[in-house]
């Protein structure tokens, strides 16, 4: 049988297996190590599958992944995220809107000691979800704020999905790292503005809070030092090559272990809850690795990553234009996968033609979390809203109508598309602080 019909049949038989809800991460290795072995042998099937998840779980470069993690774990164990919450809503909580304003500045600090975008909306949702409800916000904003807020965790550095781009295509995760702040600033912004013309336009669905007295405002400031500390440590390290991004994820865990230990906020408890969770997390990362790392090599025996590139890359469009198909590419698949899985199986087939279109690796990378990101929000799959939809239903108030988290995403996805756009006019918004520090 030709090698690309069997490739396409394990396409489709990986997205069958998608839509019965079995892990992506079996899912992958399954067909891959199946496909493998069709095209290849047997033995050679076996020799991929033993390389592959030997390789992915003995890899110095990801060990960033489980300590980036654990140290947004921790941070929430020992309250760093509440005091996020509650230092942002004593400056923004008076402005109509203002929590849900407040939300989306507490995801894009959180994502600054986080790095994962469902971590940080299951994190602000249990801390933000209850405080808008108090407050008579509606469910559509309140929801729609935590589910897209927490995408920011996918562009602040440290992002688990920037460390996959540059794992795979050898990219320099501290290049990364700093491309991703002013996108993730960029993004936080436009999401304010979004808040902003909603509730003009819909006072009731964010009401106005309390104002506070400057004495108090700064005073909040204080309870914020430890996780500035952190980001300045963490970031700061990498920008002026005191360490790598291993080390700068370790002491990252130090910081936030030292800090909260000096504030007396982490029991052992907690500290035991951190390392569960952590555990169960960077294990379904890794696996995910591992599995599109096998169905990848699938894919390249099939030959179909190299058809598709050069069926996009025939076209005599300008480059620009090839560019946008590839985007649409990556949103329309983001609607159905996990962003990291996505990321992990396109990667390897858009990269090559990307580079010979003439565009910047780093920048390239930015603007895939950035459509990502769309993804994490996105109906069917849509990770954020299920993740806040499960949150809330053990929250004060109970559980709130799916269809409402995702009627509240929509004027987010917007804001997120207009950043993109933004981006693509202006390239130098990303690779300005790479080309600076670097």
């Amino acid at each position: 049988m030709n090698p690309t019909l069997i490739g396409i049949i394990g396409i489709i038989i990986m997205v069958l297996l998608f839509l019965t809800r079995m892990p992506v991460a079996y899912v992958m290795g399954i067909i891959g190590f199946l496909g493998f072995s069709i095209i290849v042998s047997f033995k050679g099937g076996l020799n991929l599958l033993a390389k592959s998840y030997y390789e992915t779980f003995s890899s110095y470069g990801l060990t960033t992944v489980p300590l980036f993690i654990l140290m947004g774990q921790l941070a929430f164990n020992s309250g760093i995220s509440r005091r996020l919450y509650d230092t942002a809503y004593k400056y923004l909580g008076n402005i109509r809107g203002g929590l849900a304003i407040t939300t989306v500045s507490a995801c894009t600090a959180f994502g600054a000691v986080c790095g994962s975008s469902a971590a940080t909306a299951a994190t602000m949702a249990t801390v933000g979800l209850p405080e808008m409800r108090r407050k008579k916000y509606a469910d559509e904003l309140a929801a729609g704020s935590v589910a897209s807020g927490g995408g920011l965790g996918m562009i602040m550095p440290p992002s688990v999905v920037l460390i996959v781009y540059g794992v795979l295509t050898e990219q320099s995760i501290g290049k990364l790292f700093v491309a991703g702040i002013f996108p993730a600033l960029l993004v936080t912004i436009l999401f304010i503005i979004t808040i902003l013309i909603w509730c003009s336009f819909a006072p009731e669905q964010g009401p106005t809070g309390e104002t506070f007295p400057w004495k108090e405002k700064f005073k909040s400031l204080l309870d914020l030092s430890e996780t500035l500390a952190v980001f300045a440590l963490v970031m700061g390290g990498l920008f002026v090559g005191l360490f790598t991004p291993t080390e700068a994820a370790a002491v990252g865990v130090f910081g936030v272990i030292a800090v909260s230990l000096i504030r007396r906020q982490l029991t052992w408890e907690k500290f035991v809850s951190a390392l569960y969770e952590t555990l169960g997390t960077s294990c379904m990362v890794m696996m995910l690795i591992a599995g599109a790392e096998v169905f990848g090599k699938f894919l390249a025996v099939t030959r179909i990553p190299f058809n598709i590139a050069s069926w996009i890359g025939g076209f005599d469009l300008p480059a620009f234009l090839v560019l946008g198909m590839v985007v649409i590419v990556y949103f329309m698949g983001g609607c159905f996968m996990d962003s990291l899985a996505l990321v992990m199986l396109t990667v390897p087939i858009f990269f090559p033609l990307v580079l010979d279109l003439g565009y910047d690796p780093i920048w390239f990378g930015i603007i895939i979390v950035m459509v990502t990101e769309m993804g994490v929000i996105t109906p069917p799959v849509g990770i954020n809203v299920y993740v806040v939809f499960g949150v809330a239903r053990g929250l004060p108030g109970g559980s709130m109508a799916l269809e409402s988290i995702f009627k509240g995403i929509f004027p987010f996805m917007l804001a997120t598309l207009v950043g993109i756009i933004i981006l693509f006019i202006f390239p130098q918004i990303i690779l300005y602080l790479p080309n600076l520090m670097y």
